[in-house]
Order: structure tokens, then sequence, then C-alpha cells
């Protein structure tokens, strides 16, 4: 047990039914009894229950009586490690005499911790600040807590060799693997993982890996293998090479078709720890190593004299088995290194020729990609000249008939020009012709006029004086309104 185990050993007092202040009466909260559980289950483990107090609906903010400055924080995540839990409780930290991680059954994924703090107003004030607190506001879990009314340790499994022994039979404090100072409660806060390993909180806090620092044991156990095809989790191997994960030849046989399409012969069966060969159709191992004391022993060779409590098989000089076993060794290790090598060149020739055969893919690709973009630039290119020679066969059929109709416009400008002039010559003939006639008619209203002047002298002399008729008169300006009209039309 660990040495700070005895802390949490305390006696359950018997509550009363209820506690009354004045006129009013409280009841006390009922418990709950919690088993758990601490160690490495491959070397040891502690087993145990926690008797907690309830929490009431009635009075979610009401502290029990009776309670102890022992708090136990339920459901935080595996994926937090004791750095972070020691980082979201920082302010209480120096008020912590020991806390100690233990795992809840049926909860895989998630641990407890138990908190004991130096006081009882430290403990509630931790109680009050951090209950129904998120650890983080990245995620949704919150911090659950109650009061411990007690733990009891009750049993243990394991080598007798990793039990600790109680403090009581212990002439002096363990130290802390990190510091190699003492575990002192009153000088500083202890943590106890849950592979029951102690340190100082100060010490842990810096560690920030989910393992502990002595065993490497790992709160966050991974997950269970799979087949990578059919997702089984019988007769698995894993390839040495690339970690593909398949099952073997009495399942889906996916670990075979991996090799005949990779050529990775060499396969882990994870539950027996050995390599098998898909080539030699054999186990590569000569030797192996025990699980009990980590030596190497040879695969399924027995001790003649196991039955005489033989444990060495010291059957024959010890010099000579011991050289015997080294020449074992490193005739073993020379034919790992040529199997190694053999299978690295096998490697580097498949890698080489996939490394060829996605070169020339991509240089396919990349040659289509281009025929492809230089065939669309012609069709393109070959538009837009169709384009242009359709531009340009209408611009030459609107061209010639502009010049078509050039012509004719040219000619009806001839012929107009050649009526014109033809016109004015008429008008000219016509003029001249106007101006003879008037000219003759001049000449003619001359010579009346001359007649007409030599009769009224002629008259005159006779003395006789004869009237202007009218109709003379009028006969007059009927002649001078025909050369006038004459004029006008000329």
């Amino acid at each position: 047990m660990s040495s700070s185990s005895s802390t949490f050993n305390a006696d359950v007092s018997q509550p009363q039914s209820e506690l009354v202040f004045g006129n009013i009466a409280v009841p006390i909260m009922g418990t709950e009894t919690i088993p758990f559980s601490s160690g490495n289950p491959r070397i040891e483990e502690t087993r145990g229950v926690m008797h907690l107090f309830s929490n009431d609906a009635n009075y979610p903010s009401f502290l029990p009586v009776g309670r102890k400055p022992l708090v136990c924080v339920l459901g935080v995540p595996n994926h937090m490690t004791y750095a972070d839990f020691c980082q979201f409780c920082a302010s209480f930290i120096p008020h912590v005499l020991e806390m100690r991680i233990v795992r809840n059954d049926g909860m895989e994924d998630r641990y407890s911790i138990l908190i004991w703090f130096d006081n009882q107003d430290s403990a509630d004030k931790f109680y009050q600040h951090f209950n129904g607190k998120q650890f983080n506001s990245l995620e949704e879990d919150i911090c659950q807590m109650l009061f411990t009314v007690d733990v009891q340790f009750t049993g243990y499994s394991g080598s007798l060799d990793h039990a600790q022994s109680p403090p009581a039979s212990s002439t002096e404090q363990p130290s802390c693997p990190v510091c190699l100072e003492r575990l002192d409660q009153d000088a500083s806060g202890i943590l106890t993982t849950i592979c029951n390993h102690s340190f100082h909180c100060s010490c842990i806090s810096k560690w920030t890996d989910s393992s502990c620092p002595v065993c490497r044991y790992c709160q966050q156990q991974p997950e269970k293998s799979t087949c990578f095809v059919c997702q089984t989790s019988e007769n698995l191997g894993m390839c040495v090479i690339c970690g593909f994960v398949g099952c073997g030849r009495y399942k889906g046989g996916h670990a075979i078709i991996h090799w005949k399409e990779t050529q990775h012969c060499y396969f882990l069966e994870l539950e027996t720890q050995r390599v098998w060969d898909y080539v030699g159709d054999n186990y590569v191992h000569r030797l192996i190593q025990s699980k009990t004391d980590g030596m190497l022993v040879e695969l399924n060779a027995h001790c003649q004299h196991v039955n005489d409590g033989c444990g060495s098989c010291n059957c024959d000089d010890y010099g000579i088995s011991e050289a015997i076993l080294n020449s074992k060794v490193e005739v073993i290790v020379n034919e790992y290194n040529e199997l190694l090598a053999t299978q690295l060149e096998n490697q580097k020739l498949y890698f080489e020729t996939l490394l060829q055969e996605v070169k020339e893919e991509t240089e396919r690709e990349v040659s289509e990609a281009v025929q492809k973009a230089v065939t669309q630039k012609l069709q393109k290119l070959k538009a837009k000249l169709d384009r242009c020679v359709k531009e340009k066969k209408f611009l030459d059929d609107l061209n010639e008939n502009l010049l078509k109709n050039q012509e004719i416009w040219r000619a009806k400008l001839l012929e107009a020009e050649e009526r014109e002039k033809k016109t004015l010559r008429m008008k000219d003939d016509k003029i001249h012709a106007l101006e003879e006639q008037l000219k003759d008619l001049m000449a003619t209203l001359e010579a009346g006029n001359a007649v007409e002047h030599m009769s009224i002298s002629d008259e005159i002399k006779d003395a006789t004086a004869l009237p202007v008729s009218p109709a003379s008169s009028s006969r007059k300006e009927r002649k001078d309104l025909t050369v006038e009209e004459a004029d006008r039309n000329g």
C-alpha cells in the first residue's frame, strides 16, 4: 500500500437522523458506496470502497453534517493529465495534504481523485468553488465532487515484491522519485498516481505526460486493436514495415492479402508477440523474451531436468552453455541483420517501383492535361477564327453592295446632270425665241405708234379734233398686258 494510504483510513461515525438548529430540523444526507481500484493490473492491484455523502436535490448547496476534509472528485476525463488537474485547482494546492488517483469500476474512460485537505474550511471552499464547474471552456465535462465519509481498502493482488509496507513499519519516510526529497505532508502536498507511485504535487505538476514518471503506466489505456478491413479483434497481426493491422488466415486473411499486395512478409502476432514470415511460412524467432524476468530463452525449448527443479538449466558446464548461447545469439543477430537488409532492399525496390509508377502516372496526367489545354485553346482559336471569317465575309458583301450602290448612284447623278443641262439649254432657247418675239413686237408697236403719230399730226394740220374712243384705249391696255405676260413667261 502507499505510504500515505493510512490518511484515508478514517472511522465511520454513526450519523444522527437529524440536527436541530433552533427551531429548524435539517435532515442528514444519506451515503452511497462506490468500489474503486488502483495500481498497474499487470503487476499489482489494490481494491477498496469509498463511502460518499449523496447529493440531495432539495439541498443542492447544503454541506453535509459530519463531513471531513476529504473530498472525492468523480468522473475526471482520462485525457486530463495529473499536471492538468493540478493546474485546474492550483489555488488550493497549498492546502492539500494528499491526492490519490483511483479508477472506478465500469468507468474505463474516467478516473476519480480523493483529496485530503489540511482543514475543513479549505475543503468547504474547494467544494463550493469547483463543484459543477467546467474543467475547461472547450469541453462540456464538469467537475462533480462529493464529501467522503470513509475509504476502506478491501484487497490486494499481485507480487509481494511490489507491495509497499505500511508507514508504521517504516523506519523513514519514502522520497519523491523526481526531486529525491522526503514525502512529507506537512511540507508539501503528495499525489499518488493510479499505479500507486507517490510524488510531490509541485513535481508531478511539471510532468505533462499522462504516464507515470516511474513505471510509464498510462492512465489513458490505448484502444483495442482491430483489423483495418473487417474490424475483427481476433487473430490479429501487425506489419512490422508499415504498421498495417490485419486478421490471420483463420479469419478474413487480410494480413496475407496485404503481404501479396505490398510484399511486406513479416507480421507481428499481437497475442504472442512473435513474428511470422509469410515467405518462409514459419516464425523468424529462435529466441524470445521471457515475460517473467525479461531474459532471452529459446523458443519452444524445455529443460530436461525441469521436474527436478532446475531453473537455470545447469546440465552442462555454465561457461560452455554461456558461450554456446552467445554464439547462438550472435548467429541470430547476423541472420536478423541479413534478413533486415534483404527486406529493406526489397522495400527499396518496391517503393522505387511505386515512385516510378507515380512519376509515370504524373507525367501521363500532365501530358493529358497539357494536351487537353492545347486542344481547348485550339478550339477557342478556331471558333474565334470562324467568327472573324464570317465577319470578313459580311464586310466584303457589304462593301460589294456599297460599291454597286455607288455605281448606280453615280449613273443616276450623271443622268440628272444631263437632264439639267438639257433643261437649261431648252430654257435658254426659249428665252432667246421670246426675246426675238419681243423684239418683233416692240418693232411692230413702235411702227404702229409712229403711224398713229403721223395720222394725228395730219389731223391736227387739218384742224379737225377727233375724240379718242374708249375701245382704242382698251385695246392698247390689252396689248400692254400681253407684253408683260410674255415677259414673265420668257
